[in-house]
């Protein structure tokens, strides 16, 4: 609760590194706390923060790195975050706020029910929660805590990496593999208890200007071009079975971010999103096509940018599986029911398997990310560390 009250929204408008210097504020703080336990720890220049805890066993015993983000979602708010505690959840709907008439009801989202009983960590109903990923980083500080005082675990070096702008498609751009000194990590930045993923997105972002021209409506015949109805159009000519809201699993999509826009100008973010890296390339060019298309219609008005943010990482995983079937292990040493899916969407492990350290992710625990209906069980926080610390002792073995 005290990370999540440090406000880390990052900024995908920025060019710096990281994108929002309030980011930096929650990694200092890191930083000094691994240091105050007796651990070796730096940030360098772009917000990264290293620790490292020696090997305590002459064994050759490989090094295991754990990765989180600070940053939260740029989607809510991330200021003034004012987490509430409900112990032993009743299962009723929980009131977030009062005055606004939030409440987080079991009608919408089911999967609440399965803690009743338990301590639940929700929002004020204001802004998000940033369990996404800063439960991540309070597992992985309490198991750095739970070692140095309990050195009669026997482990290799621990290797503990934050990252910053996880959220934008950047955590890692500057990331130093090499001086993070481990073959293998895991991201601790998934959902729910008992998820396990190694394969995610195929990612790209779309950004879109459409140029109008604005003339007074009254004289507006064959003058007036509306870059809003245009934008409209274009949203319209893509599929509408692959957005959010209609797809699962596997099924990639596009998700239209944001849009702002006058007669004039109108500018559109999407998202594009596939782990088919087939599919993924043809909706790329189903939405060059579209852009093509509509220039040909109105005459060069829309100019779109497709940048690309990340891969795949299962190709990048599967040579090194028995770092999955460890997670898969730890999981069950703990009471945990392993749930190996796709992510649906991407993590810094994406890119860090693709520089050559392959990285899975584990659950951190919560529910509803990036929105005001943000919740997180402690219990679950408590079995992702009890499963970090297995797979420490696991690799020990």
């Amino acid at each position: 609760m005290r990370y999540a009250a440090i406000e880390t929204t990052s900024n995908d408008d920025s060019e710096t590194q990281p994108s929002s210097m309030k980011e930096l504020d929650l990694l200092r703080m890191l930083r000094d706390e691994l240091q105050q336990m007796g651990i070796k720890a730096e940030m360098d220049q772009y917000g990264y923060v290293m620790a490292s805890i020696p090997a305590n066993t002459r064994k050759k015993i490989p090094a295991i790195g754990f990765i989180a983000h600070v940053d939260t979602s740029p989607d809510a708010s991330g200021k003034n975050v004012k987490p509430q505690v409900i112990r032993q959840w009743d299962g009723n709907d929980i009131v977030l706020n009062m005055k606004k008439n939030i409440v987080l009801r079991t009608s919408e989202f089911p999967e609440m029910l399965q803690y009743k009983g338990q301590t639940m960590i929700t929002t004020d109903g204001t802004t998000l929660l940033g369990a996404d990923d800063k439960a991540g980083v309070a597992e992985i500080m309490h198991v750095a805590q739970y070692l140095m005082e309990h050195p009669e675990i026997k482990h290799g070096a621990i290797k503990i990496g934050f990252t910053p702008d996880e959220e934008i498609g950047r955590g890692v751009v500057k990331f130093d593999v090499k001086k993070f000194g481990t073959q293998y990590a895991y991201t601790i930045d998934g959902g729910e208890i008992g998820e396990l993923e190694y394969e995610n997105f195929n990612a790209a972002e779309a950004k879109i200007h459409i140029q109008g021209c604005n003339i007074h409506p009254g004289y507006g015949k064959d003058k007036m071009v509306n870059s809003m109805l245009i934008a409209m159009e274009l949203d319209a000519m893509l599929p509408e079975e692959q957005r959010p809201r209609y797809t699962q699993g596997y099924e990639g999509f596009f998700h239209l971010t944001s849009i702002n826009g006058t007669v004039e100008e109108t500018t559109m973010n999407y998202i594009i999103r596939d782990h088919d890296l087939d599919k993924f390339e043809k909706k790329k060019e189903l939405m060059t096509s579209i852009v093509k298309f509509l220039n040909k219609k109105y005459g060069k008005v829309v100019k779109l940018e497709l940048k690309h943010q990340y891969n795949n990482m299962r190709q990048m995983v599967e040579p090194h599986f028995f770092i999955v079937e460890k997670a898969v292990k730890a999981m069950e040493m703990a009471g945990v029911k392993p749930k190996i899916q796709p992510i649906r969407g991407g993590t810094d492990g994406a890119n860090l398997s693709f520089m050559g350290l392959p990285c899975p992710n584990l659950f951190a625990g919560g529910h509803n990310f990036h929105g005001k209906y943000e919740f997180i069980p402690l219990e679950s926080m408590e079995k992702a560390t009890e499963v970090i610390l297995n797979i420490i002792k696991l690799f020990g073995e």
